[in-house]
């Protein structure tokens, strides 16, 4: 009897041990947190927190000292006895640092940042959500390493050391989406990404073109979205998260719902994201050295039959600049087993007319130009399979194949002022992708190679309607009538070789065929002497880079490296007015760029807690296309749109250089206060049989400066965001400078600036957050360089969040 009374409470006392579980939360969010590691003293027992943020303890001694770690947030140690006081629950403050945090985008596959010779920059779920951003323009823009032109509220351009438009690569879930009509000038297409469905962000600063071919350039945005999340028990996992924002400078309602549905096997992930922008207001408080630079002076409506100019009674609310968009995501996960992975995902997004507000502001002879000036719907359809595979073979340990298509529609309407033609361009893309990569590893040296192969369909169609009557027309179409289409097959091959624990070599080779076809069917608007052009081109690119890591705080980098980039359907083939007086025309003769690049690192660390480094780069830039002003036909000027117009061609000019530097600080002063500041400089010249002429695209300095501070519940952050002048010494004026939109639209000349802000947010429960931000707290007026809209003014921006 006593022997089995024994065993009973032996029993009941195990059970619980069994069954007990501690919990592992972000101290300021509550949120769980998933791959933190637990581990005692002796390094004999361990375990992991899963996707609900939870460990199974049982096999730790009620003696032991419990070890927290997790690579972005300050490790923790507590007695179990502690723990257990802690009710089983433990918070974790986030690190501003994080040195070993693991990326993808600089090899296709994930490795560790310090083992990689490029900047790379990443931007995570967690940062994203606070953040609250309209955009994911918006949002590169906050990076402080990224400048972001616009030409409406709805757009933004990035611009990376001194790259823009086509000359930088954007990619989703490793898909490019850069495709044969991606201009050299001002780009948009970042608004079709939903930020608030992103995992994280990765932005490789400096040629990709090794990895990723054409088009990088000056560097590689990397999105990529949230993946459906598996049950980690039998039973079925739903989550759902939603917010709502409201900004008072554009009069924003966003709205968002995303729900996970997960087995052990299957996961679905479902997304609905709505915007709505109003007229965004500009700063008040002016620079008394530029007068009325900017203000929204009149607007245009049409009253009856004829268009009329109205006195805007408040010149500081861009009237006619807001949009809406909405975006639809769904993905699928089906792990087939431990080893094997498919994943479907469908992306779609949509906006109304978006207004082209630059255009809108344009006057002539005292009288607006134009009565409407828009894009129209924005549509951008995503639909990719992927397939992961974990195998040790002969050929790989990691494999992945992704095959994707994308449906690209756009279009401009423009009409004249008291003109009752409204011009139509409209452009349709089908896109379809394959890449193979694989990955293995040999001792201390990995390989990672791969296929990368695409082709473009473009469809461009021109007509004219007659408002009054509704009649249409022929009218030039902006790429030719007759279709277009663009290919490329590349093969490439990366390696790492870890000579030590301190010297680690990075080094790649890519060998890329591209092709172009495009007909012009209908030479009645423009005698083309042309009736097809026709390229096709091949480059071979490499890179090696050097990381040295003498000892615990010091690191330093050397990259030398390639890039090239193909002539698309834009750059040969556009008929296009850049701006008021000027048109582009087709230059079949262009050739290839390329760009040849020398950068080098430097980092510091003191402990885990501070960090300083910088990057310097240098880069030659050959055959590089730019504008230059043409003739056609023995004429140097056109009449088009109503007006004489100068010919300009896109032509590849003989050299140009670019050199400058980014440097950053950190410093995780405390658990609770940090401070994060960057600064960037870029110059950039065409070399000329004389004097050096400026390069288009290429920033003032600028930087950004922030300090937070988390609590329990709380976090915190005050930042200063700055950008120098840029002087009219350093203008283009020929090419996408915007000179005509600056405080000296003659000789081009952009004021320096800087905002004040302040975001906040409090958890009031697991389930419920708060955030509240009060952006450029002065109320500064100013335009970022190259812009032709008025930055926000003051802002109140407030999201609540909710997640169940």
């Amino acid at each position: 009897m006593k022997k089995t009374l024994l065993v009973l409470v032996l029993l009941l006392s195990i059970i619980p041990l069994k069954a007990q579980t501690v919990l592992v939360i972000d101290q300021s969010t509550l949120q769980p947190i998933a791959k933190v590691l637990l581990f005692n003293s002796q390094k004999t027992v361990s375990a992991t927190t899963n996707n609900e943020g939870k460990a199974d303890i049982s096999a730790f001694d009620a003696k032991d000292t419990i070890h927290f770690t997790h690579i972005s947030y300050f490790t923790e140690s507590y007695s179990f006895a502690q723990v257990k006081d802690f009710q089983f629950i433990v918070p974790l403050f986030q690190k501003s640092i994080s040195l070993y945090e693991t990326v993808v985008s600089a090899s296709r596959f994930e490795e560790k940042a310090k083992d990689v010779a490029q900047q790379v920059q990443v931007i995570d779920a967690k940062e994203l959500a606070f953040v609250s951003l309209q955009t994911t323009a918006d949002v590169l823009q906050n990076s402080g390493n990224i400048l972001v032109q616009k030409s409406q509220l709805g757009g933004g351009s990035p611009i990376i050391r001194g790259f823009e438009g086509n000359k930088v690569l954007m990619v989703v879930d490793g898909v490019r989406m850069n495709n044969a009509i991606y201009r050299g000038g001002h780009l948009q297409n970042s608004i079709t990404l939903d930020n608030s469905l992103l995992e994280k962000v990765e932005i490789v600063y400096g040629p990709g073109s090794v990895v990723y071919g054409s088009d990088a350039l000056g560097g590689v945005m990397h999105f990529h979205s949230k993946k459906p999340l598996l049950a980690d028990t039998g039973k079925l996992r739903l989550h759902v998260n939603a917010f709502t924002r409201y900004s008072s400078a554009s009069s924003e309602g966003s709205g968002h719902v995303d729900f996970n549905l997960g087995s052990k096997r299957f996961a679905s992930l479902s997304s609905l994201t709505f915007s709505r922008f109003g007229d965004l207001r500009q700063g008040s408080r002016r620079n008394p050295f530029y007068g009325d630079w900017g203000k929204r002076t009149f607007y245009v409506e049409r009253v009856g039959n004829q268009d009329s100019m109205f006195v805007n009674p408040d010149p500081n609310l861009q009237k006619q600049s807001g949009y809406d968009q909405i975006d639809l995501f769904q993905k699928f996960l089906f792990q087939q087993n431990k080893n094997l992975i498919h994943e479907l995902n469908l992306q779609y997004s949509s906006s109304s007319n978006i207004p082209r507000y630059d255009r809108l502001t344009q006057t002539r002879n005292g009288v607006a130009r134009y009565a409407e000036w828009y894009y129209g719907p924005q549509n951008r359809f995503f639909a990719a399979y992927s397939l992961s595979s974990k195998a040790i073979t002969r050929l790989y340990q990691e494999a992945k194949l992704t095959l994707a298509y994308q449906n690209i529609r756009e279009s401009r309407y423009s009409r004249l002022f008291n003109r009752d033609t409204l011009e139509i361009q409209v452009e349709e893309l089908n896109i379809l992708s394959l890449n193979i990569d694989l990955a293995k590893k040999m001792g201390k040296h990995e390989i990672r190679y791969g296929l990368d192969a695409w082709y473009n369909a473009v469809k461009s169609r021109g007509n004219g309607k007659n408002i009054l009557d509704n009649s249409t027309f022929a009218l030039i179409s902006r790429y030719p009538n007759g279709g277009s289409n663009m290919q490329n097959v590349a093969v490439y091959l990366t390696h790492a070789w870890e000579i030590s624990e301190k010297l680690i070599i990075n080094d790649g080779l890519r060998y890329s065929l591209i092709g172009l076809n495009a007909r012009f069917a209908d030479k009645s608007f423009f005698p083309f002497p042309y009736d097809e052009i026709k390229q096709n081109n091949q480059a071979l690119n490499g890179n090696i880079g050097l990381i040295y890591m003498p000892n615990k705080s010091w690191r330093y980098t050397v990259l030398t490296a390639t890039g090239f980039r193909a002539p698309n359907v834009d750059d040969l083939s556009k008929v296009f007015e850049s701006v008021p007086g000027k048109i582009i025309i087709p230059n079949p003769d262009i050739k290839p760029e390329y760009t040849w690049n020398l950068s080098g690192g430097a980092t510091h660390s003191f402990t885990d807690k501070i960090s300083l480094g910088t990057d310097v780069f240098y880069t030659l830039y050959t055959n590089a296309i730019t504008t230059r002003e043409g003739q056609f036909n023995g004429q140097d000027s056109l009449y088009y749109d109503g007006q004489m117009s100068k010919v300009i061609l896109n032509d590849n000019v003989a050299r140009a250089y670019i050199y400058g530097l980014s440097a950053y600080f950190q410093a995780d002063i405390s658990p609770q206060f940090s401070m994060v500041h960057t600064l960037n400089y870029t110059y950039g010249r065409l070399i000329t049989d004389s004097i050096p002429y400026p390069l288009d695209h290429i920033p003032p300095v600028f930087g950004r400066s922030s300090f937070q501070l988390k609590l329990k519940q709380f976090k915190g952050e005050f930042f200063l965001v700055y950008s120098g002048a840029k002087a009219s010494k350093d203008y283009n004026l020929i090419g996408e400078d915007n000179a005509q939109f600056s405080a000296d639209p003659v000789n081009g000349y952009t004021p320096a600036w800087f905002t004040l802000n302040v975001r906040t947010a409090y958890q009031f429960n697991k389930h419920l957050r708060l955030q509240v931000a009060l952006e450029n707290i002065l109320d500064k007026n100013y335009r970022v360089f190259a812009s032709n809209i008025g930055a926000p003014g003051r802002n109140l921006v407030l999201t609540l969040r909710g997640n169940f």
